[in-house]
């Protein structure tokens, strides 16, 4: 595929839309090469504390659906970290013109933590326009779920999702573990 083609799954609400995304959430960069840099170490540091946490709450014993979730948050980031790192080293630059050459004999089109991230997941579920009257928007047109995504994205929705929605039952069962701990210990 060449980059913005798309060819559709179900309909016009579920497509492969080929993309690739130079840095962060909604294709926003941070400050040219450097910054490219700077933001692929600060996830690999963020990974390797998440890492190091997800050790942590599976020797203590944490709730098991809490550590599924941060193993979610966990590979999804790891999935794009292994994206940025080496996509670029073995995939020549795609254009709208043409596709990229998998191991092209005059090397990848980035170095080592400098390549783009493939997003390619596309569900445009509603789209219309305003109508005149609604304040700011009005008359501007729209598109219900615009952003393009990769599955690793996904997993790290997911994840953080389902954190916020169960954290009182994570928690509260954690809380009262310690708290039947304790009171063991005290009886002993």
């Amino acid at each position: 595929m060449t980059i913005g083609q798309d060819f559709k799954v179900l309909g016009d609400k579920v497509l492969i839309h080929f993309i690739e995304n130079p840095g962060m959430a909604y294709g926003m960069e941070f400050g040219g090469e450097y910054g490219k840099l700077f933001l692929s170490v600060f996830r690999i540091i963020a990974v390797m504390g998440i890492g190091y946490g997800l050790h942590y709450m599976v020797k203590n014993k944490y709730n098991r659906g809490f550590i599924l979730n941060v193993a979610l948050i966990f590979a999804g980031a790891l999935g794009n970290i292994i994206d940025s790192a080496f996509y670029g080293l073995i995939f020549s630059e795609s254009t709208p013109f043409s596709k990229a050459v998998l191991f092209p004999e005059a090397g990848g089109y980035a170095t080592f933590l400098h390549g783009k991230v493939v997003d390619m997941l596309y569900f445009p579920l509603l789209s219309g326009t305003f109508p005149t009257w609604f304040p700011i928007w009005g008359g501007e047109d729209f598109l219900f779920f615009r952003p393009v995504f990769n599955i690793a994205d996904s997993a790290i929705s997911v994840g953080v999702f389902l954190i916020l929605i169960f954290q009182k039952r994570y928690f509260k069962e954690e809380h009262e573990e310690k708290s039947h701990a304790n009171s063991e210990i005290i009886e002993d």
